[in-house]
């Protein structure tokens, strides 16, 4: 039997993916569950699993390809074990590939090992470069023709022409890579380009003494993990601190909608993430009724998530301000850029140590840059630089988290 793999339905507001990556080949014996191919959006990669035991004998749509929601890309066969070898009984014998499976093996025409009889994925490989098979000498299994064999001539460097005397002169000793960007860093791009272009963007910055909170950390953090089973960071501390101040400057938690503001009453934090993909924002939702160890926890497992491409369309859906620790990548000071449709960003960076005055003393204190970029045409200076002002009084006191003053 036959069964259709199809592209998972997409999220409502994304048209079309590309297919991300293959983790299997034509003629790949599949076990159900086993991940057949990521497909990638402009929000979150989406794994396809494979629904029953059989045999990949059809790749339809290669890396690269652009597909819709539940479209065909490719072809499973399912198999049958007989005296502990499997066979197939739907296979095309000009799709499917022998393999070797420990004590099984695929009864399969010897005809297939002539490099005229080449899979469907092979022989669209082939029609996309313009090559001839009898060309090719193959290293599969009785000498088929494999990817690698065609990637090796594709990529083998062309003959260079004589350039003409208004042609750049090119330096063969420099190395060049392009490959195309992937559908989240567009989408990063395009985000980043439309709050520049969109907003009045301006930053202002301030500086907090981070001495109180490095010594609350000292003096609690082994018993808060042992208690909370999750260590006590600085990002808790962010957080309650930004909730505070949004409840005291409500601007900057609002939005523009056309010519109406918005102003939201509840304090989703969007929380940006680097990943091996790009850097993302999923969204801690309610901050404001979250304990210090539930924040912590909460940011911990997003970002393992993030690692591990798992993070999911709702995780990355609505926030209401958003926080960047640049600091833990060594950044002494930026200017962030908003992340639309929200109003404000506050940058974090990392802490140094640095002479500064305390009671008409030069001391050395670990100071850290704070930089808040918003967008001028609902916040004005004064909201601004208070804002900054209320998280450094609270970071620096942060007692007064707890006592709400």
């Amino acid at each position: 039997m036959t069964i259709e793999i199809l592209v998972p339905d997409l999220p409502e507001s994304v048209a079309d993916a590309t297919v991300a990556t293959w983790h299997k080949k034509v003629g790949d014996i599949i076990k159900r569950d086993d991940i057949l191919v990521d497909i990638e959006t402009d929000k979150v990669v989406l794994e396809v699993p494979a629904e029953k035991d059989g045999i990949l004998t059809e790749i339809i749509h290669l890396e690269g390809a652009t597909v819709t929601s539940k479209q065909l890309i490719a072809k499973l066969s399912t198999v049958q074990e007989n005296d502990g070898k499997v066979t197939t009984a739907t296979i095309n014998q000009n799709e499917a590939t022998p393999l070797d499976r420990r004590t099984a093996t695929i009864e399969l025409d010897s005809h297939l090992s002539s490099n005229g009889d080449q899979g469907p994925a092979i022989r669209r490989l082939l029609a996309e470069h313009s090559l001839n098979a009898d060309d090719i000498k193959g290293t599969g299994v009785g000498g088929r023709i494999t990817r690698q064999d065609i990637e090796a001539i594709v990529n083998v460097p062309k003959e260079i022409k004589p350039q003409a005397a208004t042609e750049t002169f090119v330096n063969l000793n420099h190395n060049e890579k392009r490959v195309p960007m992937t559908r989240l860093r567009k989408r990063i791009a395009e985000r980043l380009l439309e709050a520049k272009n969109t907003t009045a963007m301006l930053t202002t910055f301030n500086e907090v003494d981070m001495q109180p909170i490095m010594d609350l950390r000292k003096t609690y953090g082994e018993r808060f993990e042992k208690q909370h089973s999750v260590r006590l960071g600085f990002m808790s501390f962010y957080v309650k601190a930004v909730v505070e101040a949004l409840k005291r400057y409500p601007e900057i938690n609002a939005s523009i909608d056309n010519d109406d503001v918005i102003y939201h009453n509840y304090f989703d934090i969007s929380i940006a993430v680097s990943t091996p993909r790009g850097l993302v924002t999923p969204v801690l939702r309610d901050c404001d009724q979250m304990s210090m160890a539930e924040i912590e926890k909460a940011i911990k497992d997003l970002a393992i998530k993030g690692q591990e491409g798992k993070l999911t369309v709702e995780d990355l859906t609505g926030g209401t301000f958003t926080i960047t620790n640049g600091g833990v990548f060594g950044s002494l000071m930026s200017t962030p850029i908003i992340n639309p449709p929200q109003s404000a960003i506050l940058g974090m960076h990392t802490i140094k140590d640095r002479p500064v005055a305390v009671n008409g003393e030069v001391v050395i204190r670990p100071m850290m840059y704070l930089a808040l970029s918003y967008d001028h045409r609902l916040i004005d200076g004064k909201e601004s630089v208070g804002f900054l002002v209320t998280i450094k009084d609270l970071l620096e006191d942060p007692t007064r988290l707890l006592l709400d003053i």
